[in-house]
């Protein structure tokens, strides 16, 4: 069977690749390039460290979650995909265990804002479910050929995020 005659949920991968653990680095290396990345974004103001995805590439930009504790507004940065006017992206953890805080987040309270490389939008998030979980998740293995040997790193299944416009908001506020 080749890739065109396989469904869109459908993984090629021989036994060799299934058994083959991926590489990540150290969790403290993985966390301390997002901090870095964080102190880009923030030491230029927000000018570099956001981009749009590419062809075959993500892209990157700031989710800011309200805090389920504290109420607090918290910012991350996440790479992301575009499915029409929706964005697209993993609840992943750098592979780790557990939820991100800013997931658990979005589930107590799914308003948020993106800033992306040209302006802010507000969205609700919600998580993916069915076939618009599968097509999803196929779209991000084309982005990533290693993404089902990472989630297999995890203890349980990885959400897949879809940032919504928010209704009555408006889609993108011009950066200030």
């Amino acid at each position: 069977m080749n890739r065109s005659q396989l469904g869109v949920g459908e993984a090629v991968m021989s036994v060799e690749d299934r058994t083959k653990t991926p590489w990540l680095p150290p969790r403290w290396f993985i966390r301390l390039a997002w901090r870095v990345h964080r102190g880009v974004y923030r030491g230029f103001g927000g000018r570099i460290g956001l981009w749009r995805p590419r062809g075959n590439k993500w892209g990157a930009l700031r989710l800011t979650t309200t805090g389920r504790r504290t109420g607090r507004q918290r910012g991350v940065i996440v790479g992301y995909f575009e499915d029409g006017p929706n964005l697209v992206t993993l609840a992943m953890n750098g592979w780790g265990e557990g939820e991100p805080a800013w997931w658990l987040n979005l589930q107590a309270r799914p308003e948020a804002t993106v800033d992306l490389g040209n302006g802010r939008r507000l969205v609700r998030g919600r998580a993916a479910t069915g076939d618009e979980r599968s097509r999803l998740w196929a779209r991000w293995r084309e982005i990533d050929t290693n993404l089902d040997a990472y989630a297999a790193l995890r203890p349980s299944e990885t959400a897949v995020v879809v940032l919504e416009p928010r209704p009555g908001g408006p889609d993108m506020t011009p950066d200030s």
